[in-house]
């Protein structure tokens, strides 16, 4: 299992409970903590702004682009066909502009990645292409059917149909100050959140930079062979965060699982460095002669 990132591709966690305004506990199979804060209303709502800036450029550039084909051509009937042309082009903006950079592995558009901010499942598991697909279907009626009857006209009975019509939904669109999740109607129905998702700096190579934190400490095959790659990187994750109360946790399971008898001592951390440096080293050698043990629970 992995860990990396704001660890929401995650099979198996669980929200557990709700901690401080906006923040989530979510811990893993292994008992490992790991914290979430939802994106703030302001922080979704100049990313939103963002993205509609980015449409509206892209929607005068396409219709440019057509005013300069139809002045070029002059040709009897090019108008309709490239009138037809921007209504295409409008739609697939319109309609798959959020889908399009949501189904990728960031889970966000322009203006959440500038705000920091991704999409996530709301139980922790998986982000699926069926989950994006239906907060994006719900947008229609969250935000364009609102924008149409706020830019709407009429007199007598139809202005009063239009104020109505603005009244119902807007509901829709203030329905993320009601929840404590701030999850837009579609998040609900696709199962989905968004988050924050906080720029990571590159960091050295563990084995490298912490083989003279290992206090060294030697570990059996039979040790070592109690996990696997999967494994490998959630300590490599647990180990970056530098949380404490984590690498305690870990570092427990880890000495119960494998019958530690060595020194009590150590620190948690170096402990940890230790069984990295000692678990990358025995999987690098045994891919060497074609074994490569995907988990803890690969035999082969």
């Amino acid at each position: 299992m992995t860990v990396r990132g704001v660890a929401t591709r995650v099979k198996g966690l669980k929200v557990r409970r709700r901690l401080e305004s906006g923040a989530h506990e979510l811990v893993t199979p292994e008992g490992v903590d790991l914290r979430l804060r939802v994106g703030s209303y302001g922080d979704r709502f100049v990313a939103l702004l963002l993205d509609f800036l980015i449409l509206m450029g892209a929607l005068i550039g396409l219709t440019l682009g057509v005013l300069a084909v139809a002045a070029a051509t002059k040709l009897q009937g090019v108008g309709e066909v490239l009138g037809v042309i921007w209504l295409l082009g409008a739609f697939l903006l319109r309609n798959f502009y959020f889908l399009f950079f949501e189904i990728q592995p960031k889970a966000a558009t322009p203006g959440k990645r500038v705000m920091g901010l991704r999409v996530i499942a709301a139980d922790g598991g998986r982000l699926t292409a069926d989950a994006v697909f239906a907060r994006n279907a719900m947008r229609e009626i969250e935000v364009f059917l609102p924008m149409t009857f706020l830019f709407a006209r009429g007199q007598g009975v139809d202005a009063a149909l239009i104020g109505l019509g603005t009244l119902w939904s807007g509901v829709f669109v203030l329905f993320p100050l009601f929840n404590r999740d701030r999850r837009r109607l579609g998040d609900l129905a696709a199962g989905t959140m968004v988050v924050k998702a906080p720029r990571k700096v590159l960091q050295p190579d563990l084995a490298d930079t912490d083989r003279a934190a290992s206090g060294g400490l030697t570990f059996t095959h039979v040790q070592l062979d109690a996990y696997g790659i999967k494994e490998l990187h959630v300590l490599e994750d647990v180990i970056r965060s530098a949380d404490r109360k984590a690498q305690a946790e870990v570092a427990a399971r880890i000495r119960a699982k494998i019958g530690w008898e060595g020194p009590t001592d150590i620190a948690d951390r170096t402990f940890l460095n230790a069984y990295y440096a000692g678990l990358r080293g025995r999987l690098e050698s045994r891919m060497l002669f074609g074994h490569r043990r995907k988990d803890k629970f690969d035999v082969s």
